[in-house]
């Protein structure tokens, strides 16, 4: 065993290695592709990786764990005399856990198994599969890569009976129009920093972990095609389309997920900390519509149904199953089983939708919710998947019983009606105006080029509470309502798209006896507020997002806060959002209490796995800013007293919810505050 590696075995994370060469990229202004360089010997370019995905963990009672390990190596400069290798060293994850033992003792190493999962245009993929044992100590695994040691490779597995702590994040890049140059932080190197401090052992990618919309540019055939005077035309497929289709989602991948580069119309930005982040903390992710490109399957059926619009799915598809998935659209992708196939191909992508069973430890587990692929305009899953979805649910639950499922959802589903909005843009009142943009006469950005509709419709679509959804959705409510009921399972939905955060919420509803409350109906209003432990209708759709696209402006956040309000889901349930943004990531006062449009990323704690002199159980905790920053922005800002202000208690089995939000977007440290939210278990 090499002795830098026993010497250096605690070490933290090189975090200033991290800053520096951050603000070494924003001083030579728009950067360009990097240059990979060889690493170990037999020498390998690799083009992207390592990148680290979480299978499963706790299976059947079990305490294994499983990941996988993707490489990706440019075939032409690579010395393949003998499989590129990753050997491993794993021990003790703090040194407390050493006890009296000495170090050496307790490493132990070892080499994953890899095979050659893919290989195309000069690439070839390599999957290694981790399979561990969990024990009652933390532990951290140290690796390397065909003998190339650095520092970024490790990564850390819970205890056999912890819970693990997560990340959550969406919207990972930004849209072609964006003036990347106004952004001069990254949110990324903020989640290493506090991954440094608080071990995070998965990553939850809520969907946009790519933004692929420059398609449109990239693909000639495709901007010509769009060009056309008729793009109703049915012009079919061709192996032009399809080669253009495949070489733009595999250099998008290697040069995003590779070294955290990407260019638009307005520039570019390298965000190096980002696959710096995949090397260490294992994912998890779902599928949404830039992942694909803006809007995929909201707009018409007969726009969808192009032949050429559904060239652009399938190989959006294929890559986002090679690259986040770590598997091939030529595998027998069931044979995971903790993935959950559609129950027949999705309209426009043609491959079943996968969805994803996790247990993040005995107590919490998860589901990713695939709802794109099977996305149409006046659907998000057919009612066969969401059988199999409830039923995989039901199945595990039966096996080993867990306390909080976290369920992810690419799109909020607790947030403002826009149907106004929506039905507005739709109008027959705009079809002149629509008409005159679509020509280029005026406002030629008013309408999207796909199917001329209004730019901001497709999103709009988008929403569970478009009125083509808001029937789905209240029945997908009702059902997870039910799940929580009969099993006492806490739920939490995690969601993105919106490059806002806030917290939306399910609870049992209040009621008013008119004219005057009686005496019982009071009681019974002050118990609901007072022991939301016992609500099993308590389900937090938190929402974060973005954690590099920008910001709507003030007065989007302002008419959604506007539009915020109480809604009667049905006569037992309410819905509405949670107060959290009293004061800005600055500290200033705000009035918009709901919704902050700054940049964000989010984590999840399990209560056992906090200090406990911060998280005292039993106690009260209000929503909004961490106490004593060093900002000075207090948890105890002025509330006015009123029932929308609920403070939840702090419970054993628990979680403490913390929204990242950034300070300064032209601040090169990417700082954030903190804004909390105790989420207490179901008993």
């Amino acid at each position: 065993m090499s002795d830098s590696i026993l010497s250096n075995w605690f070490n933290s994370l090189p975090l200033s290695e991290y800053q520096q060469a951050w603000e070494t990229t924003v001083s030579h202004g728009q950067p360009k592709v990097p240059v990979t360089e060889h690493l170990g010997d037999p020498k390998l370019k690799v083009s992207t990786g390592p990148l680290l995905r979480l299978v499963s963990a706790f299976e059947n009672k079990s305490n294994n764990y499983r990941a996988t390990i993707l490489v990706v190596t440019k075939d032409d400069e690579s010395d393949y005399s003998k499989n590129p290798t990753i050997r491993y060293h794993i021990g003790p994850a703090h040194r407390n856990d050493l006890k009296e033992h000495l170090l050496s003792d307790v490493i132990s190493t070892g080499e994953f198994p890899v095979i050659k999962l893919h290989q195309e245009q000069g690439y070839s993929f390599w999957r290694f599969s981790v399979e561990l044992d969990l024990i009652h100590y933390e532990q951290r695994i140290k690796y390397s890569l065909n003998g190339f040691i650095n520092d970024s490779y490790q990564f850390f597995v819970p205890r056999n009976d912890q819970n693990m702590n997560v990340v959550a994040f969406s919207c990972n890049g930004f849209s072609l129009s964006t003036d990347t140059s106004t952004f001069k932080g990254s949110l990324w190197l903020d989640v290493l920093r506090n991954h440094d401090r608080k071990n995070y052992h998965v990553m939850i990618g809520g969907g946009d972990q790519l933004y692929a919309d420059a398609i449109k540019l990239s693909s000639e055939p495709f901007s010509r095609w769009l060009k056309h005077k008729n793009l109703h035309s049915n012009m079919t497929m061709n192996e032009e389309l399809k080669a253009s289709f495949d070489q733009f989602y595999l250099n998008h991948y290697l040069q995003w997920f590779g070294s955290g580069f990407m260019s638009g119309l307005k520039g570019s930005t390298l965000q190096t900390a980002f696959p710096t982040a995949m090397a260490q903390i294992p994912s998890i992710c779902i599928f949404d519509d830039h992942d694909i490109i803006d809007g995929f399957g909201s707009y018409s059926d007969r726009t969808m149904s192009q032949p050429i619009f559904k060239g652009v799915g399938k190989a959006a598809f294929k890559y986002y199953v090679l690259f986040q998935h770590h598997s091939s659209i030529e595998e027998d992708l069931s044979k995971e089983p903790g993935r959950i196939l559609g129950y027949e191909p999705g309209p426009f992508i043609d491959q079943k939708s996968i969805s994803l069973f996790t247990r993040l430890g005995k107590d919490i587990a998860t589901i990713g919710v695939d709802c794109r692929t099977e996305r149409r305009l006046k659907r998000v899953i057919t009612p066969e998947t969401y059988k199999r979805i409830f039923l995989k649910l039901e199945t595990e639950f039966t096996a080993a019983p867990f306390q909080h499922l976290y369920v992810q959802l690419g799109v909020p589903i607790a947030y403002p009606r826009l149907v106004w909005l929506e039905k507005l843009l739709d109008s027959k009142l705009l079809a002149p105006i629509k008409f005159l943009a679509r020509k280029g006469i005026v406002l030629n950005s008013l309408v999207n080029e796909f199917d001329g509709s209004v730019e901001v419709l497709d999103d709009l679509n988008d929403h569970w509470c478009s009125h083509n959804h808001k029937k789905e959705r209240n029945w997908f409510i009702e059902k997870l309502i039910d799940f929580s009921e009969r099993h006492k399972v806490r739920i939490t939905i995690i969601s993105g798209d919106v490059h806002l955060c806030c917290v939306g919420r399910f609870h049992s509803r209040t009621h008013i006896s008119h004219p005057v409350p009686s005496d019982a109906v009071k009681e019974e209003n002050k118990n609901i507020l007072k022991a939301p432990e016992h609500d099993s209708r308590l389900i937090f759709n938190v929402i974060t997002s973005a954690i590099v696209n920008t910001p709507p402006p003030d007065m989007m956040a302002t008419l959604l806060d506007k539009r915020s309000k109480v809604h009667h889901f049905d006569s037992t349930t309410d819905e509405d959002m949670v107060p959290m943004f009293m004061l800005d990531s600055n500290g200033r006062k705000r009035d918009n209490v709901h919704f902050m449009n700054r940049r964000n990323w989010c984590e999840l704690i399990p209560v056992k796995n906090l200090n406990s002199s911060d998280y005292k159980v039993k106690d009260r905790v209000l929503p909004g800013p961490v106490a004593n920053q060093d900002d000075g922005t207090s948890a105890n800002a002025s509330t006015n007293n009123i029932e929308h202000y609920t403070p939840y208690p702090v419970t054993e089995e628990g979680v403490v919810m913390f929204l990242h939000v950034e300070k300064n977007h032209e601040d090169l440290s990417g700082a954030t505050s903190e804004y909390q939210l105790t989420i207490p278990s179901l008993t």
